[in-house]
């Protein structure tokens, strides 16, 4: 990396890089340079301004990590230059230093935009260790946003969310293979996420205005499956008194997504093996055979391979479906996802449910991560929908958490059993408050909850309230 210093001399020894950039707006030159000497010795670029003109202009021309303010300066006091400074920045940190420190000053300071307040004379260590944890928790921030930014710019999936290397190059390969027509099969345990890559496909091909249908295979009784699949004629079979359009032909010229596509039997393997290998079908009772032209893309979180080798699915099917697989990884293989799917949720659910909340404090994040998620994607974002609805404050803590529906049993980075007590009395008193406020009408209750009529259902069973 180049140096952003000035060229010097031969022997003149400077460090590579700076920790960050600092400017000192300050009146009195014996603390501009006891805070230069004590910045600089610590790897920090230093420029210096003696009022606040000055320093007003230096922000103009020039980028900095951090603002050291004095309060007290005779053409303009750090009020009111922190005021003006927070009209046009409101993201660099401003420290403010003064000798007339008191807690009024220091909580109209910190209310006006101020990140810290520090009296003269402060303690050099103290504000060493507060102006590191803040030049890194900016650049953090930085680099979260410009990742987003970036993932936007290059995959333009604005519901998939993730930065660990193996959803990257999953992505990678959604946006290689979304051009061609090639049959793709997604594969992933529960809640990874197999629906969200396949609109993401469908969105990238050149079919993406026309339309994608979804058919979840299990939730269909494999008597009506064919007729859903294929449709039928008026007459077919007993109730079928008009002639409906099957899922493939309502997909043609598109796509048609087949969720949980293990579950299917034999006599329909055999069906869709046609449609894949001949692109044509009959509906139930029709004599012609109708011609289709729709991309496939199977999803299961079933081993479809072992299913082979035990003759409970068609060997010819697998490897037709199988032309491109992606893989999708368990959450607890991609833990650094964690982190920034948790902002994701977090602002979803805010916005939604309208309340503010402005963090997560660190050691719930660390239990999170530690967290084995069977249920992978989707129970996390119905974990922090919980702790949204659930927060009391601006920052979710431990007892806004609660793992409802877990099927393992929670690691050790999780709250104790006694917390989760608490957290459950949380609950009960959320709910009661909840429906007193809304005369007992369970439905304005839930809405007030920001929960559905039928998880309210579920929470008013489970804690028996009448």
């Amino acid at each position: 990396m180049a140096s952003i210093l000035p060229d010097l001399p031969p022997d003149v020894s400077t460090p590579e890089t700076t920790h960050g950039h600092i400017l000192v707006i300050d009146d009195e030159p014996d603390i501009r340079e006891s805070l230069e000497v004590l910045l600089t010795s610590e790897g920090y670029r230093v420029e210096l301004a003696g009022n606040a003109t000055e320093g007003l202009k230096r922000l103009e021309s020039s980028t900095f990590d951090l603002v050291l303010l004095d309060l007290m300066m005779p053409d303009k006091s750090g009020m009111e230059v922190l005021e003006e400074i927070r009209v046009r920045d409101r993201e660099t940190p401003i420290f403010l230093i003064t000798a007339y420190g008191s807690v009024e000053v220091a909580v109209t300071a910190l209310k006006r935009g101020a990140n810290d307040y520090f009296s003269k004379p402060w303690d050099n260590e103290k504000l060493l260790i507060e102006i590191d944890r803040m030049i890194s928790k900016r650049r953090l921030e930085r680099e979260n946003t410009e990742l987003k930014r970036a993932l936007r710019q290059r995959y333009s999936f604005p519901n998939i969310v993730g930065k660990s290397e193996r959803m990257l190059k999953i992505l990678d390969l959604v946006g290689q293979v979304a051009a061609s027509r090639a049959t793709i099969l997604i594969t992933g345990e529960t809640g990874t996420g197999k629906e969200l890559i396949a609109r993401a496909i469908h969105d990238r091909s050149a079919q993406r205005d026309m339309p994608l249908i979804k058919v979840n295979c299990a939730a269909i009784p494999e008597t009506l499956l064919e007729s859903e699949l294929f449709g039928h004629v008026r007459g077919a079979f007993t109730g079928a008194t008009m002639t409906k359009r099957g899922k493939f032909a309502l997909a043609d010229g598109g796509s048609i997504f087949l969720d949980e596509i293990g579950t299917m039997s034999a006599t329909i393997q055999s069906k869709l093996l046609r449609v894949l290998q001949e692109r044509e079908f009959e509906p139930l009772g029709a004599e012609r055979t109708q011609k289709v032209e729709v991309r496939v893309i199977a999803a299961t979180n079933r081993d479809l391979k072992q299913m082979v080798a035990d003759g409970k699915f068609q060997e010819d099917l697998y490897y037709r479906l199988n032309v491109i697989p992606i893989v999708l990884p368990p959450l607890r293989e991609r833990p650094d996802d964690i982190p920034v799917l948790i902002d994701h949720f977090i602002e979803k659910h805010r916005q939604r449910t309208g309340k503010r909340i402005e963090r997560v404090e660190p050691d719930v994040i660390d239990a999170l991560r530690a967290y084995n998620w069977p249920g992978n994607v989707r129970e996390l974002e119905n974990t922090i929908e919980r702790a949204v609805v659930l927060a009391t404050g601006p920052v979710i803590t431990a007892s806004s958490i609660s793992l409802l529906g877990a099927t393992s049993t929670p690691s050790s980075g999780l709250p104790s059993p006694r917390l989760h007590q608490n957290i459950e009395w949380v609950e009960r008193e959320t709910i009661r408050r909840a429906l007193q406020q809304a005369g007992g009408v369970k439905k304005d209750a839930a809405e007030l909850m920001g929960i559905s009529q039928r998880a309210l259902s579920y929470y008013l069973a489970k804690y028996r309230i009448d």
